[in-house]
């Protein structure tokens, strides 16, 4: 990491963007879109609906698009909220007892179109990237801003390895997905004192910088996400402490180790994107590049 961190700026940078576009693939030309109720709610690999389909899930027939994309209704023949979730809470516990589920949550999240959109069904949570289904998750970067004389600094922290996605890689210093009837700054400030001990009255202080959608192929399935961008600015003398187990460590890092990080890969892609817009507000880019 040292010999990373001492690179110019613009090298290291390109090393983060060959490590996220190394994990960032997308193959539009094996996907279903995913329809329910007239609009699109995910992305279907074509391997996964081969197995829903064998399995006797429900799908219609595959219909071509102007755009060379194919689309394929899910559960066409449920035609109201309570039908489609009882079907997907079936349909999740098949694909769970049959292994091409893991990591079960008893969490459900939304079947959706749009975070502002009415939910078409609610589901599983770990089915959600089997069915390649639109997710969304509130990320926060935890900064020391150095204003009391100190370089800057971030918190970040290591996901448990027992976590059933990306165990022991590095995150934002909190980070959690959206469930069913929950909103991006409630989300975060719930995960603020479950993650990292922050209590709600410091956690409503966040700034807000907008939303990055990420696509991509997983083993898993794929992940369609939109991720709800927040900054705190922490006390200097801050020191997290986890409460749900799902931290192994907390760090607090300046910035080329920081960036050697993330250059190396040791960073989840979510966080390393969330990490890399507050750099890059801030115009901590090159200085990380010379503390």
């Amino acid at each position: 990491m040292a010999e990373t961190s001492s690179l110019p700026a613009a090298e290291v940078t390109a090393r983060i963007a060959a490590s996220l576009a190394a994990r960032s693939g997308f193959d539009a030309a094996a996907k279903l879109r995913l329809m329910a109720a007239g609009r699109q709610v995910g992305w279907l690999s074509r391997t996964h609906a081969g197995i829903l389909r064998g399995i006797g899930a429900v799908l219609g027939p595959e219909q071509a698009l102007g755009d060379g994309s194919v689309a394929v209704a899910l559960l066409p023949g449920c035609d109201d909220f309570g039908t489609r979730t009882a079907a997907l809470q079936t349909l999740a516990r098949r694909l769970a007892d049959a292994g091409h589920v893991r990591g079960w949550r008893d969490e459900l999240f939304a079947v959706t179109p749009a975070l502002d959109a009415p939910a078409v069904a609610v589901v599983e949570r770990a089915a959600a990237r089997f069915l390649g289904l639109l997710t969304f998750a509130s990320h926060m970067n935890g900064i020391v801003d150095g204003a009391a004389g100190d370089p800057p600094a971030l918190w970040i922290s290591r996901r448990s390895p027992a976590k059933a996605v990306d165990p022991g890689m590095w995150d934002n210093l909190v980070a959690g997905g959206m469930p069913h009837g929950s909103d991006p700054l409630a989300t975060l400030v719930r995960e603020c004192e479950e993650e990292s001990g922050i209590p709600p009255e410091l956690a409503r202080e966040v700034q807000a910088h907008g939303m990055i959608e990420v696509l991509r192929d997983l083993p898993e399935g794929v992940q369609w996400e939109q991720l709800y961008v927040y900054d705190l600015l922490l006390p200097p003398d801050f020191i997290p402490r986890n409460q749900d187990g799902e931290v192994s460590e907390h760090r607090r890092i300046e910035l080329a180790p920081l960036l050697a990080i993330m250059s190396a890969g040791a960073m989840t892609v979510d966080a390393t994107l969330v990490t890399l817009d507050a750099l890059g507000r801030r115009g901590w880019l090159d200085v990380g590049q010379h503390v």
